[in-house]
This record gives C-alpha cells, sequence and structure tokens, in this order.
C-alpha cells in the first residue's frame, strides 16, 4: 500500500501508471505495481498537515490502513 501527498491528485496517479512523459516521475515503489488505483485520499488546507497525515499513515499496521480505507468506501 503506497501513501504520498500531491497538489494534483490525478496527475500524480497517471504519473505512478507512467502515463505523462514525466513516466519516471512515479515512486520507485508503484513502478513495479503497475497499474496502481486510488483508492482512498483526503484532502487539507496545507502542505504542512497533509505530511503529518502521511506520516501518521504511514505508522499505520496494514490492517489500520485496509480498516481506514473501508470505512471511508
Amino acid at each position: 500500500m503506497y501513501c504520498g501527498i500531491t497538489t494534483d491528485v490525478t496527475r500524480r496517479v497517471a504519473e505512478h501508471n507512467g502515463d505523462l512523459k514525466s513516466a519516471n516521475k512515479g515512486a520507485k515503489y508503484t513502478r513495479a505495481r503497475r497499474p496502481v488505483r486510488l483508492v482512498y485520499s483526503e484532502q487539507y488546507a496545507g502542505r504542512s498537515e497533509a505530511a503529518k497525515r502521511e506520516y501518521a499513515v504511514k505508522k499505520m499496521s496494514k490492517a489500520s490502513k485496509e480498516e481506514l480505507v473501508r470505512s471511508k468506501s
């Protein structure tokens, strides 16, 4: 499960899938797991808040992340 922050979710998913000229911008983790699909997102007012949340999510167990996705679907 990949977690990251961006200002444009659609563009970032396309980058991870190699769909843009900037295909080399996808994370190493996702390059070997294409195609990727977005299953969950959150929106924050600023980069600092988003980075704090990303850090918290990355610290969660896989089961907790899966529950987070299920609870918001």
